[in-house]
């Protein structure tokens, strides 16, 4: 039965998330070759297998072949069949880099998605679970998405070297999305924000909110960010701070940006004892992300550039109905994101700068995806 499946080719180990979402939703197979094959260490990472198995949890009857080496493997989509389920996933990538792929393909899946995913919730190289809870998940309900069952609760935090935190999604499913027009960004009316401390002093939290008040104050009246101290089971295994904002316009656009402090991993370090390391101070990291925030707002568009390519692939898998977005500087992800919905979907991006703001205004004609698995009330 394997010999007539016809797989589409890839090469390399960039853009894996994106290929396999899109793989996913178009019903497509694929045969990823060449990953890293020239490195130390060649083949799939940790945090790419156990992606693949989160697929395969969520799904029925996909089939995923990987090789000896890690170098190639072949994906075979099959149902998104959602339904309760728990994935640890693992300490080389945080919960972030597994929730973005996930919320996509549960909004197609056959039963809503209730999962409990434990590991890293905090780190400085993916979102946090508090931007997910904070700024991705409206931005679902933007594009029809039911708010009942939309959810994302942290139940413990952990950062980086040993994890230790967990959460739990739920997930509605949708028939199919809604088109939209979405050019006008607003004005910032009010900046939120959580601050966090797992191990350390509950005065991090307050000299980072401290740090970061002092930036916005100069510029506007309603800030408020709250503390979240975590103690014994729920701060998880490592010692950690970190704080995540989001800035609220007058339109209704969330734009958010977020940072964690801990010790690095173990292949991230050197042979040197991890404790030595010297942690950036938490009023720092209060005004560096503040400035981040300013940055972001600055750019402009309806989303910070993190959701650019979720934001591009909600309107590529829209029903055949025009979608018009504005976007800040289009980010090297955005761009690869445009790249692979072309090749997956066939959907094409009008994008055209808009000179007067710095700003880009993109449109699309969806594809047109539906859920099929979906039980017909």
């Amino acid at each position: 039965m394997e010999d007539n499946v016809r797989y589409k080719r890839l090469k390399g180990s960039s853009n894996l998330r994106l290929r396999l979402v899109l793989a996913t939703l178009s019903g497509t197979p694929i045969l990823v070759h060449d990953i890293r094959a020239d490195e130390t260490f060649p083949g799939l990472r940790p945090h790419e297998v156990s992606l693949l198995r989160l697929i395969e949890k969520v799904s029925d009857d996909c089939l995923v072949q990987i090789n000896p080496t890690g170098t190639k493997f072949k994906y075979k989509p099959g149902i998104m069949m959602g339904g309760r389920c728990e994935h640890d996933c693992g300490l080389s990538r945080s919960i972030g880099y597994f929730l973005e792929p996930l919320i996509l393909l549960a909004l197609f899946a056959k039963k809503p998605l209730s999962i409990k995913l434990t590991g890293i919730t905090n780190d400085s190289k993916d979102p946090s679970v508090d931007t997910f809870r904070s700024t991705t998940l409206p931005m679902l309900k933007r594009f029809g998405a039911p708010s009942e069952g939309l959810n994302l609760k942290i139940e413990s935090r952990g950062v980086p070297p040993r994890g230790g935190g967990a959460i739990v999604l739920t997930m509605p499913i949708v028939k199919n999305l809604e088109a939209v027009n979405w050019i006008d960004e607003g004005m910032v009316k009010r900046i939120r924000g959580i601050a966090f401390s797992t191990k350390v002093s509950s005065q991090f939290e307050n000299t980072m909110i401290h740090a970061a008040r002092g930036i916005f104050n100069r510029l506007l009246p309603d800030v408020y960010i709250i503390s979240d101290h975590k103690t014994a089971a729920q701060a998880g295994e490592s010692p950690g701070y970190g704080i995540s904002l989001v800035a609220e316009t007058t339109s209704g656009c969330f734009i958010s940006v977020d940072t964690a402090i801990s010790y690095l991993r173990k292949e991230e370090s050197s042979e040197i004892e991890d404790e030595r390391q010297e942690l950036t101070p938490p009023g720092d990291v209060g005004e560096q992300i503040a400035s981040a925030l300013l940055e972001e707002i600055d750019q402009g568009g309806v989303v910070d550039s993190t959701h650019q390519g979720l934001l591009f692939l909600l309107c590529a898998l829209c029903p055949r109905d025009v979608s018009k977005i504005r976007v800040g500087k289009l980010s090297p992800y955005g761009m690869e994101t445009l790249r692979h919905i072309a090749d997956f979907l066939h959907v094409k991006f009008h994008i055209k700068p808009d000179p007067s703001t710095g700003t880009v205004i993109l449109k699309c004609l969806g594809c047109g995806m539906k859920n099929l698995s979906r039980k017909l009330s």
